[in-house]
């Protein structure tokens, strides 16, 4: 029997602990290249830290200079492809949003990615009048993180609906949802009136219910909407094609195997 140890400061405890896996950080070297270097000499004093990490150069800088950072990549290194942005959620750990940017160079075949780290309830500049692409990828790292970007022509939620509560990326989100997210269909669709007749949702997806909705919660158990059920397993019917017929109990080329 293993040791008992009390639990009590468990909350006080490290952010790790040897309970988890923590999978060894990605290997760093420093910069070479003629390209990489020239790049760095261009955005000269706005990088913080720098360096190759699986072929590609990471700039960490200030979240003030992000929106020249990516114009001087664009405009005179040759990036101009944005293919993604997006935040990591670091508030437990560091109190800050980490924010990325991942630039492409078609011509050299080189990529970059852009760091910067923001604390939470500060904005940052929109890159959208240098990149169409950042205008549904800042708005969704608003619906999903909360993290606003300045100047943006258009930001509003683009996932959860508008009057959602909550930002379901942040990692104090629960996985099935708050109590707001249990009740948002019923009180939407009929009211909050309706809240004990109906009862909550039910946003556990390993659940199998016979009673579900439409009755296609079990393989083998379908009725039609509204139709009376029960616990007697149906034989399964699979649609027939030209090259398989699932209904067949056995192929012809299981047999001649055999």
């Amino acid at each position: 029997m293993r040791k008992y140890t009390p639990k009590d400061d468990v909350q006080k405890k490290a952010y790790y602990t040897d309970r988890f896996h923590v999978v060894p950080r990605v290997p760093r070297t420093e910069v070479e290249g003629e390209h990489f270097v020239s790049v760095l000499s261009t955005l000269g004093d706005k990088v913080k830290e720098s360096y190759i990490e699986i072929g590609q150069l990471v700039v960490q800088i200030d979240q003030t200079n992000n929106f020249e950072v990516i114009k001087s990549l664009k405009e005179e290194c040759g990036y101009r492809q944005c293919t993604e942005l997006s935040a990591v959620d670091y508030l437990a750990k560091d109190g800050e949003f980490e924010i990325f940017y991942q630039m492409l160079n078609v011509n050299e075949a080189k990529r970059i990615r852009v760091v910067c780290r923001i604390a939470e309830g500060l904005a940052i500049e929109s890159i959208e009048p240098l990149f169409n692409s950042a205008n549904f990828a800042e708005r969704e790292m608003f619906d999903m993180f909360g993290i606003k970007a300045n100047n943006h022509p258009f930001l509003k939620r683009i996932l959860m609906p508008d009057d959602w509560e909550g930002h379901p990326l942040l990692k104090t989100y629960p996985l099935h949802g708050d109590e707001f997210a249990s009740w948002y269909e019923v009180d939407k669709i009929f009211g909050k009136e309706y809240r004990d007749i109906i009862g909550p949702e039910n946003r556990d997806p390993a659940k199998v219910d016979i009673k579900d909705t439409k009755r296609f919660s079990r393989v083998g158990y379908e009725v039609p909407f509204g139709a009376d059920y029960s616990e007697e397993e149906k034989e399964i019917e699979y649609s027939e094609t030209v090259l398989v017929n699932y209904n067949k109990k056995s192929s012809k080329q299981l047999d001649e195997r055999r």
